[in-house]
């Protein structure tokens, strides 16, 4: 099947999951609390496991080339996206840290699983690690409106040692030799990624003002800009870079656009909060551009497709 109505496919299954989680909170049978934890279930462990499933491969030197490229692909997608952000937001920190970081953990893994196959994962992994360690490093600074300053904690975080022990796993070749209870209890962990992070969605989307959510004409230009500009010219770069540089397959570029492409990260919210900063408008930034990309990413990815041979 086409990779676009395959997209335009999973994102409808994430809002029925999505649909799901706003009922429930509506009936009160999840609490706002109770979200909190199935998020805290995702991060601490459920990505993670994604992430470190991802590199139980066999090392082989196209896999080990088809990792450099991607690096190098999500080094530019994530550069292009803040650089982009730091001239349309200069003035609205809550907008500059939502449209410059995509919601690759939640959304794109899943996307990219759904779409081009599990296997694909492995070559978005840079990049939902480096979008992590930028969201503690520069996302926080740029809430704070102070300079960014480097906290070795980050490197505790649960997306940055899933990343760390799936390398070791992967260039030992240890990954493809983990006796089967492991790799299965692994599988069913992952498998639950999709359904528990868009179940949190729909609980933000639960507590969302639906009628200032259509009304608010900041949340149009920033839903621009993440949905549209920054995927554009993420696609412009990726283009170039299969023209200029020998080995960058049409999965790669895809699995990496695919989570470059994503609505805002739900972490806008929870940093927002942390910094006493507008919750309720950094959450509706996330409920307006997942409500959108319904349209946008097929249409984003059709153009790919044409583009990335």
């Amino acid at each position: 099947m086409d990779v676009a109505l395959l997209v335009a496919k999973q994102i409808l299954i994430m809002f029925l999951y999505m649909l799901c989680g706003y009922v429930l909170f509506r009936t009160k049978k999840i609490t706002k609390e109770g979200s909190g934890s199935l998020a805290s279930l995702l991060v601490w462990l459920v990505i993670p496991v994604v992430l470190v499933k991802s590199f139980c491969v066999e090392p082989t030197r196209e896999r080990i080339i088809g990792l450099g490229l991607s690096t190098l692909a999500a080094i530019a997608a994530q550069g292009l996206s803040i650089l982009v952000c730091r001239v349309v937001f200069k003035k609205r920190p809550v907008d500059h840290f939502a449209a410059a970081f995509s919601n690759a953990g939640f959304l794109g893994i899943p996307l990219v699983t759904a779409t081009l196959g599990g296997d694909c994962v492995f070559y978005i992994v840079f990049f939902v690690a480096m979008l992590n360690i930028l969201q503690w490093l520069y996302g926080v600074a740029v809430i704070q409106e102070t300079k960014m300053q480097f906290h070795g904690k980050t490197l505790l975080h649960p997306l940055i040692l899933g990343t760390g022990l799936g390398l070791v796993l992967f260039f030992t070749g240890w990954g493809v030799k983990l006796p089967q209870i492991i790799t299965g209890t692994m599988a069913g962990i992952a498998a639950v990624n999709s359904p528990i992070a868009m179940l949190v969605m729909g609980v933000y989307l639960a507590q969302a003002d639906m009628k200032t959510l259509w009304t608010d004409k900041h949340l149009y230009v920033l839903s621009l800009v993440r949905l549209v500009v920054i995927p554009l010219l993420t696609l412009g770069v990726f283009w170039i870079l299969q023209v200029l540089i020998p080995g960058f397959t049409s999965d790669i570029l895809l699995a990496l656009l695919l989570a470059a492409i994503c609505p805002v990260g739900a972490n806008v919210a929870v940093y927002a909060q942390l910094h006493n900063k507008d919750y309720v408008y950094a959450s509706k930034t996330v409920v307006i551009s997942t409500l959108l990309c319904l349209v946008t990413m097929p249409f984003i990815v059709l153009l790919a497709q044409t583009l990335l041979k």
